[in-house]
């Protein structure tokens, strides 16, 4: 059967090169691993059709490209590049949520924060613009993208980073579930993709709980705040379920660490009483609106409670979640692999991962060929497949209400 991934009437625009910050590099080389098997098989197809292959690129052992950013000890960093990158197809990868790098500046030990991340990627940019065919950022977690809009009177960050990038020569930005991705209109002119991971999360839910029901009378999918609503309601559509969502009653009287505290959660919707919840939101960053969410589901009889967010921060630790877990408001946590996740999570009993590597692999690899990428952008029919073949797979409890 002939791969998907084969492109027999296109060449790649220019030698594709993976230019990985060490805040991705594990999760790089994943996507660089399914890139070579894609083009091993992409040859074996393209030999049993005589084509010619001498032009393709496609013997590359490994399409990562060796850089570093070494510090001064003032703390102050450069991009050093070491190997030639003329004519190539660059994709700038970092992770600008990893915390775990270090980094020493007069004798001190500092974290690196999102704010280094970016400088980084920028330095890296700097060093291979100028010679590069073409240069592409990957940011799966948009830098800055929770400050994408304006208030009061404050800064912009989002649309500045994305202008200056814009402005330093990239040519196209790749990011996944991005808080708004409204955000693209302050770079109108320049590429901008906005992924997102709902088949991965579908799949991982499938294979972790095969005897799930999903119809109306035992499934339902919930948005945890308003923000979250067009995720909430393309699953629900998709799986033929209704969607409920919860908003935040603030009380905008006061300011308390820096934004106005949230008075209660009321919710909107059917009931949800017997019936396993699905709640879907971009990130969960200290989790204080997840687990609130997840125990007024319970509060109100839900039967499971099932978290899914594409980035997990956890930025206040894991011990809360441990509690609900063990108190039972929460059933277990999904979240992507596209962010840097402590050894601590991965351990954890209710934590469930969806790679995205092999997902990623192919948008690089239809980007390098400059082939559509609109059936990776819409995940509709794979979802219904999906959906259609768990059906036919015969489960005894599992059904569909079309």
């Amino acid at each position: 059967m002939p791969n998907k991934y084969v492109f027999y009437h296109s060449l790649p625009v220019a030698p594709l090169k993976l230019a990985a910050l060490d805040s991705c590099r594990d999760f790089a080389g994943l996507v660089n691993d399914h890139i070579v098997s894609f083009r091993r098989r992409d040859m074996e197809e393209l030999m049993r059709r005589k084509e010619d292959l001498n032009y393709r690129g496609y013997d590359a052992g490994s399409y990562l490209l060796d850089i570093s950013c070494p510090r001064f000890g003032t703390g102050e960093a450069k991009a050093v590049i070491n190997e030639s990158v003329r004519g190539a197809d660059v994709f700038v990868m970092a992770d600008v949520t990893n915390y775990s790098l270090t980094y020493s500046m007069n004798g001190y030990i500092n974290h690196m924060s999102p704010d280094d991340h970016y400088q980084n990627m920028k330095r890296v940019i700097g060093a291979c613009t100028s010679t590069a065919h073409r240069v592409s950022v990957i940011m799966p977690f948009l830098y800055e993208g929770r400050q994408h809009k304006r208030s009061k009177r404050e800064s912009l960050d989002c649309a500045m980073a994305l202008e200056e990038l814009a402005k330093m020569g990239v040519a196209n930005i790749i990011t996944f579930d991005a808080h708004d991705p409204r955000v693209q209109n302050a770079i109108p002119l320049n590429g901008f993709d906005n992924f997102m991971p709902t088949y991965q999360f579908m799949t991982t839910l499938f294979e972790h709980d095969p005897d799930l029901i999903i119809d109306k009378d035992h499934f339902m999918v919930i948005s945890p705040d308003e923000g979250a609503m067009d995720r909430a309601v393309y699953v629900a559509n998709n799986l033929s379920v209704d969607m409920g969502m919860f908003y935040k009653r603030r009380d905008y009287s006061r300011i308390v660490g820096g934004r106005n505290p949230i008075v209660a959660h009321e919710f909107l919707g059917a009931s949800v009483e017997g019936k396993t919840v699905l709640i879907i939101d971009d990130m969960i960053s200290s989790g204080e609106s997840m687990l609130d969410t997840a125990r007024a589901l319970k509060d109100r009889r839900a039967a499971k409670v099932i978290v899914c967010c594409t980035f997990g921060l956890f930025t206040n630790g894991l011990e809360k979640f441990d509690e609900f877990y063990e108190k039972g408001y929460i059933d277990y946590v999904i979240t992507t692999n596209l962010n840097y996740r402590p050894k601590e999570l991965l351990e954890r009993e209710w934590y469930l991962e969806a790679d995205m590597s092999k997902y990623l692999a192919a948008i690089i690899n239809c980007l390098n060929h400059d082939v559509t990428i609109g059936g990776a952008l819409s995940q509709t029919e794979r979802i219904q497949k999906l959906v259609q073949k768990r059906k036919s797979d015969g489960y005894e409890y599992f059904q569909i209400i079309q």
